[in-house]
């Protein structure tokens, strides 16, 4: 077994950020032909995901702001992705009455029936990828913890998030 100091700390197979990103694309690739029958994209999929959990705790719909905030987008990304939601008939956007700067946003009857449907992705996932939950589950855990890690360093600062 090699000794840490034998490694070279600007070996690519070493990087975080390379492991991270491969990662990054290879699970997004299967997410992409389970979604596409949803007629919806891994981004727009993450914003369901927060308005489903929303909803399902029985709280009021979420403005623009709260869930850019929940997923950790810049609003300038958010608004076009809710726009095709809305145009998909899966969302409505409504200016807040009492503050015109604020959009809320719902769930239609369409938005809200698209997640039984949905409910089928997480354990396709799953399968497709042949890794222990208890491990996937370990991993969730051990990102998050590096996420707020890296944003408590002042990562996304400059982007709004």
């Amino acid at each position: 077994m090699a000794n840490r100091t034998d490694v070279d700390p600007l070996a690519l197979e070493q990087q975080v950020c390379f492991a991270l990103a491969v990662t990054n694309r290879a699970v997004l690739s299967i997410y992409r032909p389970l979604l596409e029958p949803l007629g919806l994209t891994h981004p727009q999929y993450l914003v369901m995901l927060a308005l489903w959990d929303r909803r399902k705790a029985g709280e009021p719909p979420m403005s623009v702001k709260q869930i850019a905030a929940a997923l950790q987008f810049d609003s300038a990304t958010l608004s076009p992705m809710l726009k095709r939601l809305e145009a998909l008939g899966l969302v409505t956007r409504t200016r807040n009455a009492a503050d015109e700067r604020s959009t809320h946003i719902e769930l239609t009857d369409a938005g809200v029936q698209l997640r039984r449907r949905a409910l089928e992705i997480p354990p396709a996932v799953v399968a497709k990828l042949g890794v222990d939950l208890d491990e996937l589950d370990d991993l969730r855990r051990v990102l998050t913890r590096v996420n707020a890690a890296a944003r408590a360093a002042g990562a996304l600062e400059s982007e709004g998030a």
